[in-house]
C-alpha cells in the first residue's frame, strides 16, 4: 500500500471531447501543485473554464500523453484507461551499509485519472454533456478542495529548490486496460 496521498478522478468523456478533457484535467492538477512561477493559462471545456500552465515543455508533456492515451483507446479493444500524474521528491539513495548510493524519486502524492470513452446517442448529447460540464465542476472543485486542505498541504515536501515550475519530478503515465503503454 503507498504511504501517500491518492485522488482519483472518474470521468465519462465522448471521443469529440476526450483529448480537450483530458488535457484541461491534466492541466488544471498540474497547475494547483505548480510551486514555482508560472504564466497561467485557461481551457474552454464544455463551458468549464479549467485552468492551465502556459509552458513549453509542460504542454508538450500533456500533449504527449493525451495523445498517448488517444491512441491506446482508438486502437484497443478496451475503451477504459488512466493517466496517472505522480509527484515524488529526490532523496539520497542508500545501500545496506548507509552509503550514498545516489538519487531516487520517492512519490509523495498521486492523482488517478479513469476515463472512460462512449460514444451516446445524438438524442442523448445534450444531457451527456451537460453531466460531464458537472463532472469537471466537480473535479476542478476536489482539487481546489484537496490542495488547500490541511492534508493537501501536509503532504507536500520541504521545497529545497525553487527555480523552475515545480522543484519536482512529474511522471505521468497512461494505462489502457490495466496495461501501460508508451513506455
Amino acid at each position: 500500500m503507498n504511504n501517500y496521498p491518492t485522488i482519483t478522478i472518474d470521468l465519462i468523456v465522448d471521443r469529440s471531447t476526450c483529448r480537450d478533457v483530458l488535457r484541461g484535467t491534466i492541466h488544471a492538477i498540474l497547475f494547483h501543485r505548480s510551486f514555482g512561477t508560472v504564466k497561467p493559462r485557461t481551457f474552454e471545456v464544455l463551458d468549464v473554464t479549467m485552468p492551465g500552465i502556459s509552458d513549453v515543455q509542460t504542454e508538450q508533456l500533456v500533449n504527449d500523453k493525451v495523445d498517448m492515451f488517444w491512441k491506446g483507446i482508438d486502437i484497443g479493444a478496451s475503451k477504459r484507461g488512466q493517466i496517472v500524474v505522480t509527484f515524488s521528491e529526490k532523496r539520497p539513495k542508500k545501500s545496506w551499509f548507509q552509503v550514498y548510493m545516489g538519487e531516487e524519486d520517492v512519490p509523495w502524492e498521486q492523482w488517478i485519472i479513469n476515463a472512460e470513452v462512449r460514444q451516446p446517442p445524438d438524442r442523448e448529447r445534450t444531457s451527456f454533456e451537460s453531466t460531464l460540464a458537472a463532472t469537471l465542476t466537480k473535479s476542478i472543485f476536489t482539487m481546489i478542495t484537496y490542495t488547500t486542505s490541511e492534508k493537501g498541504r501536509a503532504a507536500v515536501p520541504l521545497i529545497t529548490d525553487a527555480t523552475g515550475i515545480s522543484p519536482f519530478p512529474i511522471r505521468i503515465t497512461v494505462k489502457i486496460g490495466g496495461v501501460e503503454v508508451g513506455l
